[in-house]
């Protein structure tokens, strides 16, 4: 089996689409923010801020994209409300709406 940075980070994104675990992420990162215990102490010139950095990176993406998420779900639920007042109020029917298709790339390689 054939190992690489790549395959460990593509597994890394499709855990965190789960969203228990990008909770779970975010609850971790914020525990590990208040927390004494580091992983490389602060007082390490550069060593030291790296791993907060790479943690407040991290929990900076997972809360950008609960936010995105919630406006998204968000302009969903006024989208259909519009087109469900819109639809009852007009004399020729229902309105028909187009379907939208949210697909993942993937890479072939």
């Amino acid at each position: 089996m054939k190992f690489s940075i790549q395959s460990l980070y593509t597994w890394y994104r499709n855990v965190l689409r789960n969203p228990k675990y990008r909770w779970w992420v975010i609850l971790g990162t914020l525990l590990y923010f208040v927390s004494p215990i580091d992983i490389a102490p602060d007082f390490i010139p550069i060593v030291g801020e790296l791993d907060d950095v790479f943690l407040l990176t991290l929990l900076v993406t997972e809360l950008s994209g609960l936010m995105i998420e919630g406006f998204k779900a968000r302009k969903g639920q006024v989208d259909a409300q519009a087109t469900n007042t819109t639809s009852n109020t007009t004399t020729e029917g229902p309105t028909a709406s187009p379907n939208t298709i949210d697909v993942d790339a993937v890479s072939v390689k």
